[in-house]
């Protein structure tokens, strides 16, 4: 399970993006403008193995939050949800070397 003490400070997030991963998920953090010109949060999860950049947008999924400590929290709870949901994806995330060509 992801915890709010995984994911580093707000402080942090206004600077750059943030990155982890936990059981074949990868996930990444980072503020971006809203369409209402509000930061958001947008928080994207993947299967292992390969980075962001490296990823088919295809293998992705995002979701936008509050940008703030509300929206980490809400951000972590989401990608635990995902985690469960999707369980059988991220236990096997690890064989797919060979299916990103």
């Amino acid at each position: 399970m992801i915890q709010r003490d995984d994911i580093l400070s707000m402080e942090y997030l206004k600077k750059t993006e943030f990155t982890g991963c936990h059981k074949g998920m990868r996930y990444r953090l980072e503020g971006v403008q809203g369409e209402d010109g509000e930061k958001q949060l947008k928080c994207t999860v993947w299967p292992e193995p390969f980075n962001y950049f490296k990823t088919p947008e295809e293998r992705k999924e995002s979701k936008y939050f509050l940008f703030g400590e509300d929206g980490v929290i809400d951000a972590v709870a989401w990608m635990n949800d995902k985690l469960f949901q999707e369980k059988e994806k991220w236990d096997h995330a690890s064989e797919n070397w060979n299916s990103y060509e």
